[in-house]
């Protein structure tokens, strides 16, 4: 089911790309500012919703829904996180002395004792 929602998920934001981008603006814009030909349209009524905005409002709902659901089970699955294991302790300098060999036992620049 998480897979069927990724597929729809994806399908719709590319779906939205060239909707949104093939829908003209509204009118108005700078022109209105200064007194252009659109600005009598600017505060007037739309008009009925064409089929690219029912279809934008219809893809967006089904984005959110799908937004919605993955989340959903996002938060039922089990982190990545807690499937890795602790990290071990730092060892001691008395650990990593006795580990070393007896040559480099010592830190370089203490004197040594004669054997």
């Amino acid at each position: 089911m998480e897979t069927v929602l990724y597929i729809v998920h994806v399908l719709v934001c590319l779906g939205l790309l060239p909707v949104i981008l093939l829908q003209s603006g509204k009118g108005g814009g700078v022109s209105a500012v200064f007194g252009g030909g659109g600005a009598g349209t600017v505060f007037g009524s739309r008009g009925a919703s064409n089929f690219l905005t029912r279809l934008t409002s219809i893809a967006a709902v089904v984005f959110m829904c799908t937004s919605l659901g993955l989340s959903w089970y996002s938060s039922r699955s089990r982190s990545v996180v807690g499937d890795v294991a602790p990290a071990p302790p730092p060892a001691s300098t008395e650990q990593l002395q006795q580990a070393a060999p007896p040559d480099q036992a010592a830190a370089p620049g203490t004197a040594t004792t004669a054997q």
